[in-house]
């Protein structure tokens, strides 16, 4: 078939109809083999200009972080953790793209199987691991994309460390790659909080969060002064925090003037998923169990940062009922992940079509 005739063709039959057609297919493979299906068909589907037939979100301009994002549904990084893919999930309509999460050098991340559905809860779980080619292999594909090359939108840089380097040494691993991905970036994430690198999650408590983000700040501002342009800096933050450590990282957040941050990341609670097959895994379940517990954490921050910084909402977003509620609870932008695996790409539209008709 030939790209002009799938055109015509995308343009009879929507793509959540393609989408319900498709999925049973998806959801017969093993988790892991969809995804590395899925994303080169789309890459390719990219390239032919099959994917130009797709809707389109209304424009529903924000201005967060000092950058104007077209809508305020992005994708949250994790599906593309090599920047290879961006040119054909920026086609899906997303107001911006992250990708990642990156390490300064390649890793295989943790031994499959590493990713599980949970479809009972409309969930997954996954210990990935980080698995990535490397910082220079990531820039390499960003530059090489049509979206970074035509400068068509808003790009989201997401970093971490290798699991082999010591904890004490993880803020060298973040610098390393924030010097290496800060030309190229809208903005840059810095993931302190996937629960499947071991003790990660240890620098969102004080002392090392202070020492993390003293140096990155100082770090931001040498880039800045380099490149003659400020690259704003987000933390991403995990859901299963206590009252008093929100409190904590708010202060430090605001101390270190941080531009935004997000929340949350995957949970390592177990509790909305009990008995359920798989359920046992080892990893961050993600999907609509996540959904109250950032939803709290959210709302939690906003108490205490106020209008300082940006809050941008993830977790469990499989509605536009559900996005509006990232926003009421103090987000002033979302990202999806696991209700696009779920719901296909009309979730994108939805979500931006409710919070469009919500201002």
């Amino acid at each position: 078939m030939t790209s002009s005739r799938f055109l015509s063709y995308s343009t009879i039959v929507p793509d959540k109809l393609l989408y319900a057609l498709a999925r049973p297919l998806l959801f017969s493979l093993d988790a892991e083999t969809a995804h590395n299906l899925t994303l080169p068909s789309l890459k390719r589907a990219a390239a032919l200009g099959v994917t130009g037939a797709l809707a389109k979100p209304e424009p529903d301009p924000r201005r967060v972080m000092g950058i104007t994002f077209p809508n305020p549904v992005g994708l949250a990084a994790g599906l593309d953790k090599d920047g290879a893919y961006i040119d054909g999930l920026a086609a899906l309509g997303f107001g911006f793209i992250e990708v990642g999460t990156v390490t300064p050098r390649a890793q295989p991340g943790n031994p499959k199987p590493r990713m599980f559905r949970l479809p009972q809860a409309n969930a997954i779980i996954n210990r990935m691991g980080f698995n990535n080619g490397g910082v220079d292999a990531f820039v390499r594909n960003v530059q090489a994309s049509r979206f970074y090359r035509n400068n068509e939108g808003v790009l989201g840089l997401n970093i971490g460390k290798n699991a082999d380097t010591p904890i004490e040494r993880a803020a060298d691993d973040y610098l390393l790659c924030l010097e290496k991905v800060y030309p190229f970036a809208s903005y840059v994430t810095v993931n302190i909080s996937s629960p499947n690198t071991k003790n990660l999650r240890q620098l969102q408590d004080a002392s090392e969060l202070d020492a993390l983000l003293s140096r990155l700040k100082d770090a931001q501002q040498r880039l800045a002064d380099r490149h003659k342009r400020y690259v704003p800096v987000a933390l991403k933050i995990a859901p299963d925090i206590e009252v008093e450590q929100i409190g904590n990282i708010a202060d430090a957040l605001i101390r270190h003037k941080l531009d935004a941050v997000i929340a949350t990341n995957t949970t390592i609670t177990r509790n909305a998923v009990l008995g359920m097959p798989h359920a046992e895994e080892a990893g961050g379940l993600s999907g609509a169990p996540v959904f109250d517990l950032s939803n709290n954490v959210i709302r939690a921050l906003k108490a205490e940062l106020g209008d300082a910084l940006p809050i941008i909402g993830v977790g469990g977003i499989f509605s536009g009922t559900d996005a509006q509620a990232k926003i009421d609870a103090g987000a002033s932008l979302v990202q999806l992940y696991t209700g696009l695996i779920y719901r296909g790409p009309a979730l994108v539209r939805e979500c931006a079509a409710a919070l469009r008709k919500s201002r």
